[in-house]
């Protein structure tokens, strides 16, 4: 495997599950030391067993400035320094916007939007030091929002507005800012709490509409992972300002 990275220094957030494990696994593959920021866990501590020295498990909640404040500066700190950040932490569930509940609705705005600007906002003194990267993960629904999950595709939105405004703020320091649209992809674990009744009609509802068959077969979490690594080897006269990477082959 080329070791693409070496000698890189990041965050990736949300990164103790689901496609932020990959992500990690794929960095510290390429030579990344890669600081691992999410909510405390047995996943989060058994970061460190697996990845070794080449990855710093930091227990953080995103949707808390304080503590988005804190783990960004452990890890500069740790790791000397920071190159990159993935915003990856995200929540999707399934509800319609009139049944849903406060927390929920709270939720979604505090994690998926409110969470890549504060760290974001923590992260740019260190970038622009280093004339790093930022990279945001967002959703096709933003292109096609799904009936159920309108509020996570408006978060999305909003996040490839404020990354797009920001890379504009920061071109100037020579930071770079790229939105990776993500399509489905294997094995993710945002279905384990979902209501099993709001997740049935939420699938009866995307086949019936055909969002289902937009979405296509799930890729692997590695091709996403790849897609990452792309965008951080890019040479550093070039940005890609956002990268839509979907499923190719049709749903079966």
């Amino acid at each position: 495997m080329p070791v693409l990275l070496h000698g890189r220094k990041g965050i990736v957030t949300g990164a103790s599950r689901g496609m932020g494990r990959h992500f990690v696994a794929s960095l510290v593959g390429r030579g990344a030391r890669v600081a691992c920021l999410a909510r405390p866990s047995a996943e989060l501590d058994s970061m460190a067993e697996e990845f070794g020295d080449a990855a710093l498990p930091i227990s953080c909640d995103v949707a808390d400035p304080h503590s988005v404040n804190r783990a960004v500066a452990e890890a500069a700190e740790t790791l000397g320094g920071l190159d990159f950040l993935v915003n990856n932490a995200a929540i999707f569930h399934p509800f319609l916007l009139e049944d849903g509940r406060d927390e929920q609705v709270k939720d979604h705005l505090a994690i998926n939007l409110a969470g890549p600007a504060w760290c974001m906002r923590a992260v740019i003194p260190h970038l622009r030091a280093s004339k790093g990267q930022i990279v945001s993960i967002s959703s096709e629904s933003v292109r096609m929002p799904f009936p159920f999950l309108s509020l996570y595709a408006a978060t999305k939105a909003g996040l490839e507005t404020l990354s797009a405004a920001m890379r504009d703020e920061l071109r100037e320091d020579g930071i770079r800012v790229t939105v990776l649209r993500s399509g489905s992809v294997e094995g993710g674990t945002g279905g384990k709490d979902w209501d099993p009744d709001v997740t049935q009609a939420f699938y009866q509802t995307i086949t019936r509409t055909g969002h289902a068959a937009f979405t296509g077969k799930a890729a692997s979490p590695q091709s996403m992972a790849d897609a990452l690594i792309s965008i951080l080897s890019l040479p550093a006269d070039i940005n890609i300002d956002m990268i839509e990477v979907r499923a190719a082959a049709a749903a079966g």
